[in-house]
């Protein structure tokens, strides 16, 4: 009977071990396509962060609202939908023309400064591959950004912050892999156009997976990045952003890099569901969600 009582108690500690992991987000994600190093990235944590003014579980509600219309590739009646959509969710929000019939969906909130703009993006278009429904791969990102333009005081800016959701991120169906910085990120190149005399750029795309961690990607501004850096240290999430670098990525912060301003892009590209239907709300974290709007949340005011 004892035996039997000992074997119950560990079942029970055991049990409870495994919905506390669950719940902190500590359950490592295993994949057979991720390295070795991407399975013991994934299965670090992702801290709870000492600061608390972003709305994580309205960003975590926006993605899940964004995958449940499905795939929603640029100049589709999925993607024009979900544009209206933003255009209301984001303070005075407007469109702007992309050639192809696409549009760009912008909001701004006012600094101190009118003439001081900082361009904070993402992208709100998937891959045209059946099936997939981008929930890491846009869905994401752009719940963060939407969130942060509602939450963010004028009051605090220095400089005018222009939130951009970016369309036809992502090449046309059957283009080469080669063809991507010619023939995708199409909203950008105008955006870039336009705002070419920003200050800086900051950009979010893969931000909601488990195990999330940034590192600078090797064409990004350094400057800025270290700026990014200690905003994360003040919100108790610098483990998320750790040291080094990751390989040059051509994403939607090229076209103004191209153009001088200073960009980064928050990119977690070591990511086993890149372009595959296993991109779904399985995937998505609401605590890397946090710890990345909490982030934004210390930077955007000393821009």
């Amino acid at each position: 009977m004892r035996l039997l009582a000992a074997v119950l108690v560990l079942q029970i500690l055991l049990a409870g071990t495994l919905i506390a992991l669950v719940a902190t987000d500590n359950v490592p994600f295993v994949n057979g396509s991720a390295s070795s190093g991407a399975a013991a990235e994934a299965a670090a944590t992702v801290p709870r962060s000492t600061t608390d003014r972003f709305n994580s579980r309205g960003a975590y509600e926006s993605v899940r609202r964004q995958v449940a219309i499905g795939p929603r590739p640029a100049g589709s009646a999925a993607s024009r939908g979900l544009a209206e959509r933003l255009r209301r969710s984001l303070p005075g929000g407007r469109f702007q023309s992309v050639p192809g019939g696409l549009r760009n969906v912008i909001g701004v909130v006012p600094g101190r400064d009118r003439r001081r703009v900082v361009v904070i993006g993402t992208h709100y278009d998937t891959k045209d591959i059946p099936g997939f429904v981008g929930a890491n791969d846009g869905a994401a990102s752009t719940a963060v950004v939407t969130q942060l333009a509602r939450t963010v005081k004028p009051r605090r800016l220095r400089s005018t912050l222009v939130f951009i959701a970016f369309d036809g991120e992502e090449s046309p169906a059957g283009t080469p892999d080669a063809e991507f910085e010619a023939r995708g990120l199409r909203g950008s190149k105008v955006a870039a156009a336009t705002y070419r005399d920003a200050r800086a750029m900051v950009l979010l795309d893969f931000v909601g997976q488990r195990g999330l961690r940034l590192r600078r990607d090797a064409s990004a501004d350094p400057e800025l990045w270290s700026k990014l850096r200690a905003a994360a240290r003040r919100a108790g999430v610098a483990r998320v952003f750790p040291a080094g670098t990751q390989g040059v990525i051509q994403d939607d912060h090229t076209p103004f890099l191209a153009r001088g301003v200073p960009a980064i892009d928050l990119i977690d590209f070591d990511y086993a569901c890149f372009h595959r239907t296993c991109d779904d709300m399985s995937q998505i974290s609401e605590r890397s969600l946090d710890a990345v709007g909490e982030t934004m949340m210390e930077l955007l005011p000393r821009l």
